[in-house]
């Protein structure tokens, strides 16, 4: 075995990140890791090449004990890391890039001749005779990055290479040249660690496959032994059920937007969608599968460069974060404590924010009125601080979710986007942002939920659509809102079988 790990430890403040975590990986294969957000796959990984240090267990390299205590340690023990953002020098040229650290000398200074011709020699290995090594690396597409930066963590390690989600900014043609390139590495012995959300690549390229749940090591398996269904099973922890309770009558009035082949290159597939009144859209999908990409698109974070959108009154400027609040959208994102909260602000003016930017700067809302509406807000959704100048970064997980939630209802938008609204708060709280949701919409408010918690979607949703590898694969409605539904929606991966999920 090239690599073991046994018994890995990991705690931080409050959290137990990995459990007696165990992972192998042979010389000549592509090992994928997979599981969920908070699985435990970043923190194996940093342990292992030396950003964190482990608390116990053992990690062996060629047989050999090891414990890098740094990324370079790591480095010069054979342990190579890619990231999804390629962490190299894009104003250098390629040839810099490759050779960055050690380039070659003569009498003393930097050979340029030779820093060229080893760059090239580099690279005619994986496919790049055609890239011109005295470019800057930053004038090439980010495929051509990426095999960059594997041929360099290989020249400096050679032993072991971990890919981190290596093709999520990849189109498909991309991603292929990619995997073209890792088998390669394959043939020549490399072991390669492959970390991706994308089920499809996982069972194109990968050998074998482990998958960590809550820090804990579920299974290890070779990957034409595991189905898709199986898989999902494994990552999430949920057992198939046939129906769970629901609301008896579904929402939902007349049409309130439509997009049309709406979409982000390398985020989201172009999708049509129609929002009516008063209705729940939810949104089901693995992490990564572009669930969170679609709300970005919708809101102008990231904003669509294909399709359209339009309301009963024509056409919809979207292109940016103010232009969709203009129109009436609000956002609470996923993570509240980096993209929601303002966490030095007080409640008041968390509260105030979104309101504030509807109005424009130039009028600035009076204290009075902020303070009004706090009080307010902190009354109906029961936000538990002693007062509207608390600082909001003090408050429970669940008292910030609520303050982020009052944010975007001062402002009395048309459609609500809600990115994983129960994420990390208690069961209290959870209760009352669900009852929330149903009175919001009652009064007309359209929403669209994403949620990990299918039980969660499945109580509160009039239609459920599942998002895969960046798609919009299918739509769910009724009775079909059910678990199994759900997870085989997920799995299918034959576009004939997804067309009648």
């Amino acid at each position: 075995m090239l690599l073991t790990i046994r018994d890995l430890t990991k705690s931080f403040p409050g959290t137990l990140a990995l459990d007696n975590v165990r992972f192998d990986l042979k010389a000549g294969e592509v090992h994928a890791l997979l599981g969920e957000n908070g699985a435990g796959k970043s923190t194996l990984i940093k342990c292992l090449t030396g950003v964190h240090a482990r608390d116990s267990g053992q990690i062996e390299l060629d047989g050999q004990p090891i414990s890098p205590a740094s990324t370079h340690e790591a480095q010069t023990l054979g342990i190579g890391t890619v990231y999804q953002e390629v962490n190299l020098l894009p104003n250098l040229t390629v040839a810099e890039n490759l050779t960055f650290g050690r380039q070659p000398t003569r009498f003393g200074m930097i050979s340029g001749r030779r820093m060229r011709a080893d760059a090239e020699e580099m690279l005619a290995g994986y496919g790049l005779d055609a890239v011109n090594v005295t470019r800057e690396l930053g004038s090439y597409s980010v495929a051509v990055q990426q095999i960059v930066a594997i041929a360099r963590a290989v020249a400096l390690s050679g032993k072991v290479l971990i890919l981190d989600e290596p093709t999520a900014s990849l189109d498909a043609r991309e991603t292929e040249t990619l995997f073209e390139v890792v088998r390669g590495l394959r043939t020549r012995g490399l072991g390669i660690v492959f970390i991706s959300h994308f089920l499809d690549q996982v069972f194109s390229l990968s050998d074998r496959l482990t998958v960590l749940r809550n820090g804990r090591h579920v299974v290890t398996a070779d990957t034409a032994s595991m189905d898709r269904v199986g898989l999902i099973h494994h990552m999430l922890g949920h057992e198939l059920e046939a129906a769970e309770t629901r609301r008896a009558a579904q929402r939902g009035g007349a049409d309130l937007l439509m997009f049309t082949g709406f979409g982000r290159r390398g985020k989201v597939d172009p999708f049509d969608l129609t929002v009516r009144e008063g209705e729940v859209i939810g949104l089901a999908g693995l992490l990564g599968s572009g669930r969170t990409e679609t709300a970005d698109a919708l809101f102008g974070r990231t904003p669509a460069d294909s399709g359209k959108a339009r309301d009963s009154s024509g056409a919809l400027d979207l292109g940016s974060p103010r232009a969709a609040i203009a129109q009436g959208f609000g956002y609470a994102p996923e993570d509240r404590k980096t993209d929601g909260i303002v966490a030095d602000l007080s409640v008041r003016e968390n509260i105030a924010l979104a309101l504030q930017a509807r109005r424009g700067w130039a009028n600035p809302i009076p204290r009075a009125e902020q303070a009004a509406l706090a009080d307010d807000y902190i009354r109906r959704l029961d936000i538990r601080t002693p007062d509207a100048e608390k600082r909001v970064g003090d408050l429970s997980g669940g008292n910030q979710q609520k303050v982020v939630l009052a944010r975007w209802l001062a402002m009395n938008p048309r459609f609500l986007i809600l990115d994983e609204p129960t994420r990390g708060i208690d069961v209290g709280a959870h209760a009352e942002i669900l009852k929330l949701i149903g009175d919001l919409t009652d009064k007309g408010m359209s929403i669209l939920l994403i949620s990990s918690e299918f039980d969660e979607l499945i109580a509160a949703s009039d239609r459920v659509i599942v998002v895969r590898d960046r798609k919009h694969v299918s739509e769910l409605v009724g009775d079909d809102i059910q678990t199994d539904r759900i997870i085989s929606a997920i799995a299918a991966h034959d576009p004939a079988e997804r067309a009648t999920t």
